[in-house]
């Protein structure tokens, strides 16, 4: 019953924010909420791994044998923590950010996380296809209508390629439900599935298209970009932060179980693709000037090592991939949140337009350089441990693609440390002054994610405790 609640709690509170058609009870009901479904997970987490209490299943629709099916494994416990920590300091940040419609803005963002907590707990491949566009749907809106001058633009382009995606996957759900022993939508009656080399290579591009899409990976990443810079930030630290992880987590959980085989005949393919985007995506963020858009290539970057390690298929990239889940997922989240709050009060993105705001804003600019320390994987820092065990993955797989990958750490430290120079560092600019430090809401905000970057750095045996099969339930 625990696992209903992370999904229901959420998900009653951004119906009630809607209904109250006032922004600041929505915001005090998105906190509170949120802070509620944190303290029910981090309950569910001290449950032994085994328990009954971390898997859930009622009749869902009989006559199609699906299930309101639930489990809490290893990889879900990573994504359903990342998502349930976020959230609360989402609602922080952002707390004197005003929005038109705000009870409807902070409704949608509900939706939104009740969304991403069914698409980590389905363990029903029908019930996961329902929460993987229940959580879209809400993120659309959000960008559509909260969005920049070319957010219509942005929000159509989005919305064709996630469309596409989840087309193709609907299709090849409905055909594998046709060949499942027993008729069932169940996890273990999808692995059960009886396939074909060639039916098996067919079967997973279909899902691959649409979880590669989510991440995304070169070449389908050119909606994320446009996307992160036309939407509202507080939109973007969802998009960035939580969403892209959904195809991440799909891979492990729904791809490489039931298309063992082709998933290893192609591994080479998508680790060539992943690399190339890193490669790619960073050269571009370097020539950035654009806040905003620097920080959707260097997401790109970081997805692309993850995906590559994923499919290397080793428990060193694995293991790497799943904690890097976590850890990319806060630290890119703090970098939003920073963006944010400079472009409120400056109006101002571009980096040729600003500098010197550590003459005004000290305990921002320290935080801000320990998140900058973070995304380049410095030792002691969150991502230092997660990194060193994906590119160990790498180089196992293939010595050339993890010295081709290791290119992303140098280039990684030119754009990040560039974006702390010439943002915080030397003359400040008339027209991005910046008039007093960080307000509390926010410096809580950034404090709390610099805690666990410290913390996971220097004992990251947490994380590892959390990370169980790659499989699902039995």
């Amino acid at each position: 019953m625990f696992l209903v609640l992370l999904i229901v709690i959420p998900l009653i509170a951004g119906i009630v924010a809607i209904a109250s058609q006032s922004a600041a009870i929505a915001k005090i009901v998105g906190l509170v909420a949120s802070l509620a479904t944190l303290g029910v997970l981090l309950n569910v987490l001290c449950i032994p791994n085994g328990s009954e209490a971390l898997a859930y299943s009622k009749l869902w629709i009989g006559s199609l044998g699906a299930n309101f099916s639930l489990l809490l494994d290893g990889p879900g416990k990573i994504a359903t923590l990342l998502t349930a920590v976020s959230f609360p300091i989402i609602f922080i940040a952002s707390w004197n950010n005003g929005y038109k419609y705000g009870h409807q803005f902070w409704g949608l963002m509900l939706l939104a996380m009740a969304g991403l907590m069914g698409v980590f707990l389905a363990n029903d491949m029908l019930l996961f296809y329902f929460f993987w566009e229940l959580a879209l749907i809400p993120t659309y809106f959000l960008c559509s209508i909260w969005g920049g001058e070319k957010r219509i633009q942005v929000s159509f382009k989005f919305f064709i390629y996630t469309f596409v995606g989840s087309v193709l996957m609907l299709i090849g759900i409905i055909s594998l439900y046709g060949k499942t022993p027993d008729a069932s939508f169940s996890w273990k009656s999808f692995t059960q599935v009886a396939l074909t080399a060639k039916e098996q290579l067919f079967y997973f591009w279909l899902f691959f298209v649409a979880f590669a899409i989510k991440m995304p990976i070169f070449p389908l990443h050119t909606w994320q970009p446009d996307a992160y810079e036309q939407s509202p930030t507080t939109v973007t630290m969802v998009l960035s932060g939580i969403m892209v992880k959904m195809g991440l987590f799909a891979v492990i959980r729904w791809l490489f179980p039931i298309f063992p085989e082709a998933s290893s005949q192609m591994a080479g393919i998508v680790i060539t693709l992943s690399i190339i985007g890193v490669i790619y995506a960073s050269l571009i963020a370097i020539r950035q000037d654009d806040i905003k858009r620097l920080i959707a290539y260097s997401s790109i970057a970081h997805i692309g090592i993850m995906a590559a390690a994923l499919f290397t298929k080793n428990n060193m990239g694995y293991e790497g991939a799943v904690i890097q889940m976590f850890s990319h997922g806060i630290n890119i989240i703090g970098l939003w949140i920073v963006v944010d709050y400079i472009e409120h009060q400056t109006g101002v993105r571009k980096m040729s337009e600003l500098g010197g705001l550590a003459q005004k804003a000290p305990n921002l600019t320290i935080l801000f350089i320990v998140l900058a320390f973070a995304n380049v994987s410095l030792p002691l820092t969150n991502a230092f441990i997660g990194e060193f065990l994906m590119f160990n993955g790498i180089f196992q797989y293939s010595v050339c693609a993890a010295v081709v990958a290791c290119l992303s750490i140098i280039l990684g430290a030119v754009y990040t440390l560039g974006l702390a120079q010439k943002t915080f560092y030397g003359e400040p600019k008339s027209l991005a002054a910046i008039k007093s430090d960080a307000p509390l809401n926010v410096i809580v905000a950034l404090s709390l994610i610099v805690v666990m970057i410290i913390a996971f750095g220097v004992y990251p045996k947490p994380l590892f405790n959390l990370i169980g099969l790659v499989t699902g339930a039995n």
